[in-house]
């Protein structure tokens, strides 16, 4: 049976807890397609939190408050990448974490915003290496030798990376 289509996504935020206020500040995603990454389809859009970006949160994804305030709000943003997602399957790493942002931003939105199902690399990672002690992004770049960009901590090239590590996994789970 083939893959399904994806969409591997990831947001940048103000902070880790979208229920203390912390917004998303950018959205980056792309296809994979019968089993290979698409990178003629992608989506990536810094948002407008519309609060200040907190120093510890700039330090990791240098992501500034003046780098943000021409860009558009989570209410034109989240139709935009959920359009994007429209008939497939969205990847996360850590899905809760992005997944729970979506789920507070979509209340932002006009009317009702369902989102699509979401699969985890990292609880997959979990099942395929169970004796493992981490399974963050960069442990399995490094267990996979996938060299990092110098760009990382960045919603699109967290994508790029995640989408990597997806085949990895479900190559050596031999999921096809």
């Amino acid at each position: 049976m083939p893959l399904p289509s994806l969409t591997v996504f990831d947001v940048e935020t103000t902070g880790l807890d979208p229920k203390r206020g912390h917004r998303i500040i950018e959205i980056g995603a792309l296809r994979v397609e019968h089993g290979h990454i698409d990178q003629t389809k992608t989506f990536s859009s810094l948002v407008n939190p519309e609060c200040a970006i907190p120093p510890d949160a700039k330090r990791i994804h240098h992501i500034t408050d003046d780098t943000l305030r021409d860009a558009p709000n989570i209410m034109t943003i989240l139709p935009e990448f959920l359009a994007f997602a429209h008939d497939s399957t969205l990847v996360a790493h850590n899905a809760a974490f992005d997944m729970g942002f979506l789920d507070v931003e979509k209340e932002c939105c006009w009317g009702y915003v369902a989102l699509p199902e979401c699969l985890c690399t990292m609880l997959l990672s979990k099942s395929l290496f169970p004796t493992a002690s981490r399974h963050n992004l960069d442990t399995l770049c490094e267990r996979f030798q996938i060299p990092r960009p110098p760009d990382r901590h960045r919603a699109l090239a967290d994508v790029l990376l995640t989408a990597q590590i997806l085949l990895k996994l479900l190559d050596h789970g031999h999921i096809h």
